[in-house]
């Protein structure tokens, strides 16, 4: 284990350091009357909302209850960073990566003022087969994509960074655009940039009411912010909340916001002046990623015990919790493991503070269904200094033009039923599940084992008596294939052994949910085979309960259908006919 020589308190030093050294551009005097929008937060996603929407000639305010940074974006702020990484599993991500980096690249050139990207690279690190797989596929999706990448042996990685043990490892994947970013230098140079552009910054300024209205019909729709320091008439907010987003949206009369906030740790080692200049590092078969700023090596991961936060203190700011190394040290085994000179080195400093995560993995972004007018920039994933530049880029279009250039269905706020919402446990089980499987490796037939087995129809044990092995589409369990003579059911969520629930004795559910965890056909690839030609030679019924439905009635229904839908909806009595929603 590795030596602590001390624990210095970095709380007040991280204050101190926002405080008196990174330039304020809040705005002194009383808060104006109105708004086009209004801005809830002052984070790294609610200064680069800001800085994107005064770029385009709105009028724009920004409140921050506290100092800007004072929330989940500070503990990564002043002489910790945050990693910026080029390569995702998914095409929307690897967009929003490549505009966050453009705009992070571009501040100095804009303002004048250094705004803390260093352009050091990154190694994905790979121990297994499986894993190897899916970074070849990254570095195919990269090359589609003009992100550079270079697959490289132990040994030609160890000379990249040169405390690797190459026996640990397999192969490397190595990104030469990936690099880190000072949340506080950032966030500086983003807000000189949108004050210069009219934006208006108010720190100090707690929010205590969102005003709404009902139209004629029915609908709420925002019309103001009640703060301390007065009303801003307003048509748009933007909750920017973080881990408070939950609070913010209640504010509006909404009751529910799946986010769930968990305490995230790493520490920070004594120098080691041979990794000046090296790669930041993703070990994903460990849970591991180390950071490097100078000589030093930041050390974290995702556990599969983590700590569970009920709420975020609405009076927190410049906060860190106290690390438990019970928790942690499973972190600092796989790093030594991997960088064994790690072990003979002292750690100066721990952090430890909120992150909010969210039930699958992805940000919540775009307009409220339950209030027009009001837009959601938050639940990160610990991902917000990668993901919130470009992000922001696509909420100023989405607020000003109506629709943003990219589909976001995946990050749309939207994506969630009122029934899943309405069930804490959902949120709270699977938002545990996204944070302990961050690093987890993502197969094209990922199922869930969280927040499962709640809404059924009436012939679903009939079903699972059948063979029916489930799946969860929208909440609701239904079949994705059949195993004849096995009676095999969803179990509840164990929570993996951890947070005092027992293992399920029963896991043969999770057992054949491995045999499609494969980049290859499915192990069960032969009896869908065979079940797809009894539909074709016979007749099936499918159970598509998990749709969404719409009633379109009116003389124009018809006119709108043929515009909303991808086929002719012309009646006919004795057809069903599928389609696609445009």
């Amino acid at each position: 284990m590795i030596k602590i020589l001390n624990n210095r308190s970095i709380k007040n030093k991280a204050a101190k350091f926002l405080i008196y050294n990174v330039r304020s551009f809040a705005t002194k005097n009383e808060v104006v009357t109105s708004a086009d929008v209004v801005i809830i937060g002052g984070g790294i996603a609610g200064c680069n909302t800001l800085y994107q929407l005064t770029k385009r000639g709105v009028s724009a305010v920004l409140l921050e209850r506290a100092k800007i940074t004072s929330g989940t974006t500070w503990h990564t702020a002043g002489k910790y960073i945050r990693l910026v990484w080029s390569l995702r599993p998914c095409d929307l991500e690897v967009r929003l990566l490549q505009d966050s980096r453009a705009v992070y690249s571009g501040l100095e050139k804009e303002t004048g003022d250094y705004a803390g990207w260093i352009n050091n690279g990154g190694l994905f690190i790979s121990r297994s087969t499986v894993r190897t797989q899916e970074y070849m596929r990254l570095h195919t999706l990269g090359k589609a994509m003009g992100i550079p990448s270079q697959v490289l042996d132990p040994n030609e990685a160890q000379k990249l960074f040169p405390l690797l043990d190459p026996s640990v490892f397999k192969m490397a994947l190595y990104s030469p655009e990936d690099g880190t970013i000072d949340p506080a230098m950032a966030c500086s140079a983003l807000l000189k940039a949108a004050t210069n552009n009219g934006g208006k910054v108010y720190e100090e300024c707690p929010v205590l009411d969102i005003h709404y209205a009902h139209n004629m019909l029915g609908n709420k729709e925002v019309t103001a912010v009640h703060t301390d320091k007065g009303i801003i008439k307003t048509k748009c907010v933007v909750n920017c909340g973080g881990a408070w987003g939950p609070r913010v949206a209640r504010f509006a009369g909404v009751p529910s916001l799946p986010i769930v906030p968990f305490k995230h740790a790493y520490v920070v080692c004594d120098g080691t002046p041979e990794i000046r200049g090296a790669p930041n590092i993703r070990d994903h078969d460990v849970n591991l990623y180390i950071k490097v700023q100078g000589e030093s090596c930041h050390v974290g991961g995702y556990e599969p015990n983590p700590h569970m936060l009920d709420q975020v203190p609405d009076n927190l700011q410049f906060h860190l919790y106290d690390l438990d190394w019970d928790v942690f040290g499973v972190h600092m085994n796989s790093a030594t493991t991997l960088c064994p000179k790690l072990s003979t080195i002292g750690v100066k400093s721990t952090v430890c503070g909120p992150e909010s995560f969210t039930p699958d993995h992805k940000p919540l972004l775009g307009e409220d269904p339950n209030v027009f007018g009001l837009y959601h920039n938050c639940g990160y994933n610990s991902a917000g200094m990668m993901f919130s530049a470009g992000s922001a880029i696509l909420m100023a279009e989405w607020i000003v033009t109506g629709r943003p250039k990219y589909n976001m269905f995946t990050f749309d706020v939207r994506r969630f039923t009122p029934a899943q919402l309405s069930r804490p446990h959902w949120v709270r089980e699977c938002s545990h599940e996204s944070y302990v499987r961050n690093y987890s490796v993502v197969f094209p037939h990922d199922e869930r084992l969280a927040g499962r087995d709640a809404s059924h129809d009436a012939l679903h044990q009939d079903l699972v008596d059948d063979g029916a092995v489930m799946q969860a589409r929208a909440g609701w369990e239904r079949p994705g294939f059949y195993m004849p003579g096995e009676k095999i059911r969803v179990q509840q969520y164990d929570w993996g052994g951890t947070q005092d629930y027992p293992r399920n004795l029963d896991q043969r559910y999770e057992h054949v949910l491995q045999g499609d965890y494969t980049f290859d056909f499915s192990k069960h690839h032969k009896l869908i085979g065979e079940e797809a030609l009894s539909c074709r030679n016979a007749a099936a019924l499918f159970n598509m309960s998990y749709y969404g439905k719409f009633y379109l009635t009116g003389p124009d229904a018809q006119r709108t259908a043929h515009l909303a839908f991808t086929a002719d909806l012309t009646k006919k009595d004795d057809r069903y006919t599928a389609v696609e929603t445009l």
